[in-house]
């Protein structure tokens, strides 16, 4: 077996030569070790969207989630194309804003609130539909790096929000914000307006989807506080789109970028916990074993690990007939937009 293992990672390498400066392979933080060490660049969804955009090879294989792939593909150049090696590598939570939930959710919302007193603010974990449906009507795409400044920008043009579709990530960004809680409302899809009535909408300003990852909130409170009990003096940080209460008792919370900074930023010999995919804490404990890196609990991100070295190297070799993301020009059209207001706000 590892024999074998080791002639797919030669011939990936293999491949890799023989394309030169033609080829470059993106790999998201949660993606196998095996993976990423085959990768030109890692990162979490923000940093590699804007790698994406400013690449000048020609051919971009992206390893991570569907909505991710589908982001490098809105955002490339027009000699350049997009490969995805596990096309069915989806997001649950990408998932629960589906296209025609979100165009009613917009129409009931231009009825009680007026067209053009909100702006959907999409979360980038969303799909290419759902991303042209807010840029179709001045809205814009954040990342777990980014939301807070993002929704302070649309704030700051005295609109309302609908943040789409992590909850979570949309609460504890309002919360650090240090908005007033009871403006806050949710919006749940499968009920007329949401779950709410007209006079409640009225006297909100911030929608938060019910949607979540699942990887983040299985961290629950007892976690954290099983953690301190077990590694004193430890610290604990997680990624925004844990539950409120996990967040709270929490150290630090902040995007895989984040956490990844702040591991290294730790001193050696000192022991942090991380909320976020089992892979990339591990990742992280590997690299930096003169410190103490654990899990808070083994929550994995299955989805990312559909992505295998079988899979990459098919991909390589059938280049460019196979695994090519694909998307209609009028929905490219509206995300690239929403994307790059992301991009031109938050830099």
């Amino acid at each position: 077996m590892e024999s074998e293992l080791q002639e797919t990672i030669g011939q990936i390498k293999s491949l890799k030569r023989k394309f030169g400066k033609e080829l470059v392979i993106l790999t998201h933080h949660y993606q196998r070790p095996e993976i990423v060490e085959l990768g030109d660049y890692v990162g979490d969804s923000y940093a590699l969207c804007k790698k994406a955009h400013q690449l000048d090879a020609r051919y971009i294989v992206f390893c991570g989630v569907r909505f991710m792939a589908e982001s490098a593909e809105i955002l490339r150049r027009d000699f350049q194309m997009v490969f995805h090696p596990e096309p069915f590598s989806g997001c649950p939570m990408a998932d629960m804003a589906e296209g025609e939930d979100v165009q009613r959710a917009f129409e009931e919302l231009d009825e009680v609130w007026g067209k053009n007193s909100y702006i959907p603010v999409v979360y980038m974990n969303s799909s290419a539909e759902v991303k042209s449906l807010s840029g179709e009507r001045g809205g814009i795409i954040c990342t777990s790096s980014n939301a807070d400044k993002i929704v302070s920008f649309v704030f700051s043009q005295k609109k309302k929000v609908i943040f789409i579709p992590d909850e979570y990530l949309g609460f504890n960004t309002y919360r650090k914000l240090g908005k007033d809680m009871s403006k806050l409302a949710y919006w749940d899809f499968s009920l007329p307006l949401g779950g709410n009535t007209p006079d409640e909408l009225v006297k909100r300003e911030y929608l938060v989807w019910k949607g979540y990852c699942h990887v983040h909130t299985f961290f629950s409170r007892e976690h954290i506080l099983a953690a301190r009990e077990k590694h004193k003096g430890c610290r604990i940080v997680v990624h925004p789109e844990c539950r409120p209460e996990v967040v709270e008792l929490s150290d630090a919370s902040g995007s895989t970028e984040f956490i990844v900074k702040y591991i290294a930023d730790s001193s050696p010999g000192s022991t942090v916990i991380v909320g976020t995919e089992l892979n990339l804490v591990r990742r992280l404990a590997a690299s930096y074993n003169d410190r103490r890196v654990f899990e808070l609990a083994r929550s994995m991100c299955p989805n990312m690990f559909k992505i295998t070295l079988a899979k990459l190297k098919t991909t390589l070799e059938s280049i460019p007939d196979k695994n090519r993301v694909l998307l209609p020009e009028n929905v490219k059209k509206h995300s690239r937009e929403a994307l790059k207001r992301m991009l031109d706000t938050a830099g």
